[in-house]
């Protein structure tokens, strides 16, 4: 019998694809992990602005195969940056002709005269690749706020596919013929948000072998037996989507702290009684560090539904103690005038979310550690999966994918 421990996307993921019996155990109240959504007042949330890219016909058709074609939504993803004062469009290196001048001249100059040696960090991969003006007006503020940690702790490709890239030859010629294309230029939503992916996913799962408020303590990788708040559960292979250093610990497993580091993310769900000015964004990200959040989105233009539905996203170190809710409510209000996203609107109601770990630190020594653990479970009949049981950066179809081959090997 296989324990598959977190009925988040991987998890439920791994159900659906498994010829082998099973038992899916949670933790919490309702499947979903961080794919869950909040509705009221006529308002959907989800957890975060965290959206399904499928790049593979087949994973888009098996997640939707029990939604109705009507309740699914195909959106052009439309982003900018908030720079100066104004917008510019996402990406920043292939729309510095948009900047001032002096900014784009600075820009040009720093592009042209970029050191490519000794690269061994994120933050000199940045300053190599796309020279000092590019990186220090918006790259590495950006990512500073959205890591909370020194660029230089990660790993040069700590965001692999996912980083922006641009060559000169693209940037030049994009002056004229824009192309902002990227690997997740439209998604798809459903109307009831990220949820109900969710729930297609489970409508293919026995729902007898899904046990919800079930929370596993501790480990037995010789007994193959795992304990719980509920029971001891023995065994054959056990399959955990859960944070790798939470299964070290219930295995065990001695390791440096230090290695799995990652920041945490507070997202503020806003629901206000009227449109705002911004209809076409899907979401706007926020290099400077006079603004408290790095990125915030619109449901509501996600949706076309006719009041501003807002998520927004504050990124802090992993151990930094937060303040009362409020206090961060207050200056995400004060920010959001500032930059004139609020004007007449009145918040109607909010939601908080707070996730840790939210993106984890890729560095050499946490991809060695990784490889290492992971060697040391399987020989033990234990697998880590999906975005935090690898400790890596990767898109919810990346761990269907990683869920779906795991499955198969097993």
């Amino acid at each position: 019998m296989d324990l598959i421990v977190g009925a988040g996307i991987s998890g439920i993921s791994y159900a659906n694809f498994t010829k082998n019996d099973f038992l899916l155990i949670e933790k919490e109240n309702e499947s979903g992990g961080y794919c869950r959504t909040i509705k009221r007042n006529g308002y959907v949330w989800d957890y975060s602005g965290h959206f399904f890219h499928f790049q593979h016909p087949d994973i888009e058709e098996y997640v939707c195969r029990n939604l109705s074609p009507s309740s699914l939504l195909k959106v052009e993803k439309h982003t900018q940056i908030y720079y100066k004062g104004d917008y510019i469009d996402f990406p920043f290196q292939k729309n510095i002709h948009q900047l001032d001048k002096e900014d784009l001249i600075d820009c040009l100059y720093d592009l042209f005269s970029a050191n490519h040696e000794n690269i061994r960090s994120f933050k000199e991969m940045v300053y190599a690749n796309l020279g000092k003006s590019i990186a220090e007006k918006f790259l590495i503020p950006y990512n500073e706020k959205l890591y909370a940690c020194d660029l230089d702790r990660l790993d040069m490709n700590a965001m692999g596919r996912f980083f922006p890239k641009a060559n000169k030859e693209d940037i030049i010629l994009n002056f004229r013929s824009q192309d902002n294309s990227s690997y997740n230029s439209s998604f798809t939503y459903p109307k009831g948000g990220a949820v109900e992916y969710v729930r297609s996913l489970l409508k293919n799962v026995d729902s007898t072998k899904v046990c919800l408020n079930e929370e596993l303590l501790e480990i037995n990788i010789e007994e193959k037996v795992a304990t719980t708040n509920k029971r001891k559960i023995k065994y054959d292979r056990l399959i955990s989507t859960q944070p790798l250093p939470s299964l070290l610990d219930q295995c065990h497993l001695g390791y440096e702290s230090n290695i799995f580091s990652c920041n945490k993310v507070l997202v503020f769900n806003l629901g206000f009684d009227s449109k705002g000015d911004d209809q076409k964004n899907s979401w706007v990200y926020v290099p400077e560090k006079d603004y408290i959040f790095y990125r915030l989105g619109y449901y509501d233009n996600i949706l076309g539904t006719d009041k501003m539905s807002l998520y927004v996203e504050i990124g802090f170190p992993e151990n930094e103690i937060l303040y009362k809710e409020g206090l961060y409510l207050d200056r995400v209000m004060n920010d959001l005038k500032r930059i004139g996203v609020v004007t007449t609107q009145k918040l109607v109601d909010y939601e908080t979310v707070l996730m840790k770990p939210a993106y984890v630190h890729i560095s050499k020594e946490s991809q060695e550690a990784i490889s290492h653990y992971k060697s040391i479970l399987k020989e033990k009949d234990v697998y880590s999966i999906g975005r935090y049981g690898s400790w890596t950066y990767c898109s919810i179809e990346d761990n269907i994918l990683e869920a779906k081959e795991m499955a198969s090997k097993l």
